[in-house]
Parts: C-alpha cells; structure tokens; sequence
C-alpha cells in the first residue's frame, strides 16, 4: 500500500509536467517519459523485486528461530501478502514495461 501510494504520488505529478511539455515540444515530452519509464522500473527493481524478498527471508528465518506461536504466526502472515504484493507489483511492472515498447513503436513510427 505504501509503494502504491507512492508511486501514485509521484506520478500524479509527472502527469502535469508531461502535458505541459507534450505541448511545448512532442520529442522531448517523449524522452522524459522514457526517463520517468526507466526510474519507475528502477524503484520497483529496488523496492519490490529486492527488499520484499528480503522480508520474505527475514520472516522465514523467524519462523525458525522463534518458538512462540503468535511471532511465527505474524511471520507466516508476512510471507503470504510479500507473496500478493510480489504478484500484484509484478503484474504491473510488465504493464509498464508493456507501456514502454508501446511509446518506443510511437516514436519509431514519428521518425519515420
């Protein structure tokens, strides 16, 4: 939730900025939003595909240490939604990169 927001934030604000410079010059709205495209990719490399997993290996580990049933329960709760989250972010870092060919094509097709 707190990613989403995140990433929500930020992008409600690089929409703006994108129109505002789509209609000053179109080939450099493009390549902002390339750069907007590879940060955005970056971050969930970053976040998503590494610290998640991480606390994925952290409650694992717990689970084996800790004997007391409401820390392992806690930990088991843990891995089952970095599992959703893993699922749903993953889910849509191919949307973006999906979104990425598609512009790269529409810049392709404007050069030509």
């Amino acid at each position: 939730m707190i990613i989403g927001v995140g990433l929500v934030y930020t992008n409600v604000n690089k929409i703006s900025d994108f129109e505002a410079a789509y209609q000053q010059y179109a080939a450099a709205s493009f390549t902002s939003e390339f750069e907007c495209i590879k940060s955005t990719l970056k971050e969930y490399n970053t976040i998503v595909f590494k610290a998640i997993r991480g606390f994925m290996v952290i409650a694992s580990l717990l689970i084996i240490v800790i004997d007391k049933p409401v820390w392992r329960a806690s930990c088991i709760t843990t891995i089952a939604m970095m599992i959703v989250i893993l699922l749903i972010d993953g889910k849509a870092c191919g949307r973006i990169d999906h979104y990425k060919k598609q512009l790269h094509s529409i810049v392709e097709a404007v050069k030509k």
